[in-house]
């Protein structure tokens, strides 16, 4: 039986990415990513259970034969976040936490301050992961979402474009200036909400951009950030699996030193 204090993780996963076709079953170091991600998630503290979404048969008997439990879903599906509702709808819980199927190294600590940023706030209907940049690269990346909050630690903007601008700063002082935030793909909602975020129609802000999250602060809610030090290695392209292992290597040379 779920635990209806915790969160239930959905890691949406479809085999027909435009640019990384088949991604979730790619093998990272000898295990598929969908594998690597489910195993993560699963060591989250917040997390009772974890399902993986998905359309497709193979990605379906991989996750069976690594003892993982899945829900199928339509592949007519516009986006992972319908894709998660979908299987939210089959699945009992009270916190939904959307995991991106990409992230095979993402920290259980990140999502447990995801998980715990949205539970602190009774009022709140979703939350999500920053870091702290410290490449001048990663800042002005169009591939890396950046986001701003206010006081209270609510986001007041995401962007792609390096916000906010320094005013009579160089660029090589940028990263030093200010503590900039890049946005981690990990979304936490509550189920209602995440069911009434589906039935939004897309938003000027969120066309401009390509950002699917400021449809929900343009449509007046908001969106609560944690900021997290653990950072995380996406695999969006065939080329991204070289970085991956490297990664594994230097975390398995680092733990034989220790």
């Amino acid at each position: 039986m779920a635990d209806r204090s915790k969160a239930v993780a959905i890691i949406p996963a479809r085999y027909a990415s435009t640019r990384f076709p088949g991604k979730p079953l790619a093998l990272i170091g000898g295990v598929t990513m969908i594998q690597r991600v489910y195993e993560r998630v699963s060591m989250a503290k917040l997390v009772g259970e974890v399902y993986v979404a998905t359309d497709d048969k193979r990605i379906a008997e991989v996750v069976e034969g690594f003892g993982g439990k899945h829900v199928m879903t339509s592949p007519a599906l516009r986006s992972g976040t319908d894709r998660c509702a979908a299987a939210a709808r089959k699945i009992k819980g009270d916190i939904i936490a959307n995991i991106q199927g990409d992230e095979p190294f993402i920290s259980p600590k990140t999502i447990d301050a995801a998980i715990s940023a949205l539970l602190k706030s009774p009022d709140g209907m979703m939350s999500t992961a920053a870091i702290r940049i410290k490449d001048p690269e990663l800042l002005t990346s169009e591939n890396v979402v950046k986001v701003v909050t206010d006081r209270n630690g609510n986001a007041l903007y995401f962007s792609r474009a390096v916000i906010p601008h320094l005013r009579g700063k160089s660029s090589r002082e940028y990263v030093s200036g200010f503590p900039f935030l890049k946005h981690l793909g990990i979304y936490i909602y509550r189920r209602d909400f995440l069911q009434k975020l589906t039935k939004f129609a897309a938003t000027p802000l969120e066309l401009a951009e390509k950002l699917e999250q400021l449809r929900v602060l343009e449509n007046g809610y908001p969106i609560r950030v944690a900021v997290v030090k653990e950072e995380s290695i996406s695999v969006d392209v065939p080329s991204d699996i070289a970085a991956a292992e490297k990664h594994i290597m230097n975390l398995t040379s680092k733990a034989k030193r220790n």
